[in-house]
């Protein structure tokens, strides 16, 4: 089997300039645990709903 065949498609793309909350929004309605980030055409990063979690906890925020 390849990845073809088991990759999700018509993947949600997060802008860099995006809220984290805005995109953890995204990801619980999409039932989603990382979300590619890009800026135009470019793949720039990924985001995890770890990052999300730590980050917010290392801030304070949760």
């Amino acid at each position: 089997m390849k990845v073809g065949n088991c990759m999700t498609r018509n993947v949600q793309i997060a802008n860099p300039e995006q809220s984290i909350r805005e995109v953890a929004q995204i990801m619980g309605k999409l039932d989603a645990g990382v979300m590619p980030v890009g800026d135009h055409d470019r793949l720039v990063g990924m985001i995890t709903d770890r990052d999300i979690a730590i980050r917010g906890v290392a801030l304070g925020k949760g």
